[in-house]
């Protein structure tokens, strides 16, 4: 029989298809942000084995975390929101650059101030090329206006250098030393606090918990010599100071990411109990999943909300560097300059660094808060 004149049925994909298609899209979803991190890893380590990273790598870094950023902003609606907190963020630096710069005026005695008092004349001079002897609504406008075209002033101390050059060349090393910190922190915190957990009133747990305590208890100022006369003296492996190089990195890592790296654990073991005797949990083992399935897919991700909420000032505080570490090691960044500036009275480098701390803050706050509707979906941010 001819089959000629019937009509041609357009095939419609099957239910089937349809859930492979979309279980498909999300395992390549899924691995976007693995490829990402991976990439983000292999920079870091390139960074930390002293090896010169490609401009192009940087650029692809950048132009990655960015489009992920974007797109996670878009899809989940937060655009107003992250106008609306970068608008807040503009005002809030504002009134920390305000008080900073005025409590500093208000304070007793000056930056030129020394035990031998400077002839008048020289004092006088050295006030006018600096402006300080104009009224002081009319520093503050000056520095508002200077503020607005991204510059910071002159320093007092390093004279003709201005703090802009001065923090751009020391914070690259405070920032280093800081982000290795934060991964050791994360990277040993949270699987030290999911596996004390997972072992609840066993040694493990009693062992890892006593590390912890310790952690928090021991100040930096305290455990940085004691690794510098164990690791350097003692046994001879590491050199006790400066930043050239991946052996000088390790021990100033190690001692500013102990302390987080303690308090993470503990905050990570204390929620997964309580999320481990929630229902769902228990639903999830009578369906006979795997214990590492259940941890690490369902407490986990609901464990780490106050994790995150410690982790924004956390950042801002470790990324910035340690002034106590930097100190110790006799590593050349911006924590060395704000205790030297805060010592000579240095106005303008003390405004710049208080700055820079804070625009550190309020960023880290903001993508904290962005990262908890991620974590907890039931989290609503207008």
């Amino acid at each position: 029989m001819s089959q000629q004149g019937v009509p041609a049925m357009s095939k419609t994909p099957s239910i089937d298809e349809e859930v492979w298609e979309q279980d498909l899209k999300e395992r390549l979803f899924a691995k976007i942000p693995l490829f990402i991190f991976s990439l983000l890893m292999f920079t870091v380590a390139l960074s930390f084995m002293g090896y010169e990273i490609p401009d192009a790598l940087l650029w692809a870094d950048f132009l990655l975390v960015f489009g992920v950023f974007t797109v996670y902003v878009v899809s989940r609606h937060l655009t107003l929101y992250v106008f609306k907190r970068l608008g807040e963020a503009v005002l809030t630096l504002f009134i920390i650059a305000s008080l900073t710069f005025l409590l500093l005026r208000i304070m007793p005695g000056g930056p030129f101030d020394r035990d031998k008092a400077l002839p008048p004349e020289v004092l006088a001079n050295i006030e006018a090329k600096y402006n300080l002897n104009a009224p002081l609504y009319v520093q503050y406008f000056d520095y508002l206006k200077g503020l607005s075209r991204g510059y910071l002033g002159e320093s007092y101390k390093y004279i003709g250098r201005g703090v802009t050059d001065i923090i751009m060349e020391a914070l690259p090393v405070s920032f280093q030393l800081g982000f290795y910190s934060l991964i050791l922190a994360f990277l040993l915190g949270i699987p030290l606090g999911v596996f004390a957990a997972s072992k609840h009133n066993s040694r493990f747990d009693y062992f890892a918990m006593f590390l912890a305590n310790s952690g928090t208890a021991l100040p930096s100022f305290l455990v940085g010599p004691i690794l510098i006369i164990i690791f350097c003296f003692w046994l001879n492996w590491l050199p006790a100071a400066f930043w050239d190089g991946p052996e000088y990195y390790i021990l100033p890592v190690l001692t500013l990411g102990l302390r987080p790296v303690a308090v993470i654990a503990r905050l990570t073991r204390a929620n997964v109990l309580d999320v481990i005797r929630s229902d769902y949990i228990r639903t999830a083992r009578s369906k006979g999943l795997a214990e590492k399935v259940v941890l690490y897919k369902h407490v986990l991700k609901n464990s780490l909300i106050p994790v995150l909420t410690f982790s924004g000032p956390l950042a801002a505080a470790i990324l910035s560097g340690s002034f106590v570490i930097e100190l110790i090691f006799n590593i050349p960044g911006i924590g060395k300059h704000f205790v030297e500036s805060v010592t000579n009275r240095d106005y303008p480098l003390i405004l710049g660094v208080t700055l820079v701390f804070s625009f550190l803050l309020v960023l880290a706050n903001l993508i904290v808060d962005l990262l908890y509707v991620y974590f907890d979906p039931r989290i609503k941010l207008s």
